[in-house]
């Protein structure tokens, strides 16, 4: 609508014009080379208009006619460039896709149309490194150092190289180098990484504080990074100089209120001079932030001429500083089996052993039988534990890389990575299989061996040891069924009670002696038949 408006506006103006020159007629005179030449104003006007137009589109082709070479060159370099372009952007998709053929076919394309240009450069060195070619990598790295635009991607090429074939000093001075070009990234954490690597803590403290400086990483992860190497530090001192060896522990832990083994260590070191109030209080803070089974360790060992009933009373306090936590309730219960508070120890495992809402973990096996042992000395009860014990998850341990170590270490083994370690729990795969769920079963009842015998039938795929007491119950008489069987896990509710065929014709109920009821009374032992599961280690299970 406005250029609408505005073109009526340019007509109406034009017209005005014409209406102007009209109503003021007048008369142009011209003599040149004897002649007179005479036209009205309008007529001249008009006339050095076209003029005008004739000329400039004159000088518009005479200009292009000129500018043709040029613009063919031009357009020719565009055509190049854009094969170069589509060359450049298939190799690089074919080195990302590992296709050696389409990436070196596509750098040589590349190069012919774009030259040396920093991206074919590039595309030429990864295009060597998936083929394997290593020299031809360094040699296209190498023509990179020559140009500054490209230096720097070249000295991160070449750190990569030596690091590929091991060399670590000349990797750490490429890296040198492209941190006094630009402080970056990647030359900051290669650096640090290689003093880390050969336990350089001193230097890689350094490293840490200049690449804080640089702000190449923030607060809190440098202050972590300090721990650790302080820790390192702390631990190398331990037995050369405990003044220095305290003095970094607490600056690690001062760093990183929950870097665990730092809390360790400084509470290990302040024990050792006596200062137990202090070990104290830093464990318990430790404990709150991160609990851990070597700080709840600590913590109740801190002195070691303190009773039994000394340790238990420490254990409940970090019970009571974090409930929720497993390794609390372990050490409750350690220190309760040593005060021989067998109750106590009871109370606190029995949360951890629900079903089948969580599996007990090793550690949960291992202080049951324990638990099993002290009070009921010889049973079986303990020796299924310790069987349980073999095919239960993992506890968490630290874990680096894919190691599993039961130590942390400041970097990672495989790697060299700073703080690698993390405290986690293995995946199960790592660790034993999952147990299936008990299947109750409905078995055939007509090969169970008189009651007489003791050669038991082989299981399939396991041994039976020993047999698991039954107790014999009324069959139902029914005029068109065979009386049905009733079979209930013994003690471990995980574990399947054996064949089928070896269960008695009559209606009967598995007990195990190892669960919580009370003994039954007034049965006859010789009148019992004990079945197991195919990995129970077997034992007749006895309550006093």
């Amino acid at each position: 609508m406005i250029r609408l408006i505005f073109f009526l506006i340019l007509v109406a103006v034009a017209a005005l014009g014409l209406s102007w020159f009209i109503d003021r007629p007048g008369e142009i005179s011209l003599v040149w080379q004897g002649y007179r030449y005479e036209t009205s104003l309008f007529i001249g006007v008009l006339a050095l208009v076209m003029a005008a137009i004739a000329l400039s589109l004159a000088w518009s082709i005479l200009r292009f006619i000129l500018r043709l070479p040029a613009i063919v060159s031009i357009t020719a370099q565009a055509r190049r460039k854009n094969k170069g372009l589509e060359a450049l952007s298939r190799g690089l998709m074919a080195v990302s896709t590992g296709e050696i053929g389409l990436a070196k076919t596509s750098a040589l394309e590349a190069r012919r149309h774009l030259g040396e240009a920093p991206m074919t450069l590039l595309l030429e060195a990864q295009a060597a490194q998936i083929a394997g070619n290593s020299d031809e990598a360094e040699a296209v790295f190498a023509r990179m150092m020559e140009r500054p635009e490209t230096r720097l991607l070249a000295l991160r090429g070449l750190h990569a190289a030596a690091r590929q074939r091991g060399d670590a000093d000349t990797a750490l001075t490429y890296a040198s180098q492209a941190h006094r070009i630009a402080p970056t990234s990647w030359a900051a954490h290669a650096v640090l990484d290689h003093h880390a690597r050969r336990a350089d803590w001193a230097r890689a403290l350094s490293s840490v504080e200049a690449n804080l400086g640089h702000r190449l990483i923030d607060k809190a992860a440098a202050n972590r990074q300090r721990a650790v190497l302080e820790t390192a530090i702390a631990l190398e001192s331990e037995d050369k100089n405990q003044d220095e060896a305290l003095r970094f522990a607490r600056q690690a832990v001062k760093h990183a209120p929950n870097l665990v083994p730092a809390v360790v260590l400084l509470g290990r070191l302040l024990s050792q001079r006596g200062d137990y109030r202090k070990a104290a209080k830093m464990l318990e803070a430790g404990w709150v932030s991160a609990p851990h089974p070597d700080v709840a360790d600590l913590y109740v060992n801190l002195r070691s001429g303190d009773s039994a009933e000394d340790r238990l009373a420490r254990a409940k306090t970090l019970l009571k500083l974090a409930p929720d936590s497993i390794d609390g309730r372990l050490a409750v219960a350690g220190a309760a089996i040593d005060a021989r508070e067998f109750a106590q120890a009871h109370e606190v495992l029995n949360p951890l052993l629900t079903y089948p809402v969580e599996r007990p973990t090793r550690r949960v096996c291992l202080m049951m039988a324990d638990l099993e042992e002290t009070e009921h000395a010889g049973s079986g009860a303990a020796r299924e534990w310790l069987a349980r014990a073999s095919r239960a998850p993992r506890d968490p341990a630290w874990i680096a890389d894919g190691v599993i170590s039961d130590t942390w270490a400041p970097i990672s083994p495989v790697t060299g990575k700073l703080d690698a370690f993390v405290w986690q729990t293995p995946a199960e795969r790592l660790s034993t299989p999952i147990e299936p769920n008990p299947i109750p079963v409905q078995p055939d009842l007509h090969k169970l061996p008189a009651r007489g015998d003791t050669d038991l039938p082989q299981l399939d795929g396991a041994e039976i040891v020993q047999p698991l007491p039954l107790v014999e119950s009324t069959p139902e008489a029914t005029p068109t069924h065979e009386p049905q069987a009733h079979v209930e896990p013994a003690g471990n509710p995980d574990l399947l009670l054996g064949n089928p065929d070896l269960l008695p014709r009559k209606k009967v109920t598995a007990v195990a002696a190892d669960t919580l009821a009370p003994p039954l009374k007034g049965l006859d032992p010789a009148n019992l038949r004990h079945f197991t599961a195919p990995d129970d280690p077997g034992t007749e299970m006895e309550r006093p």
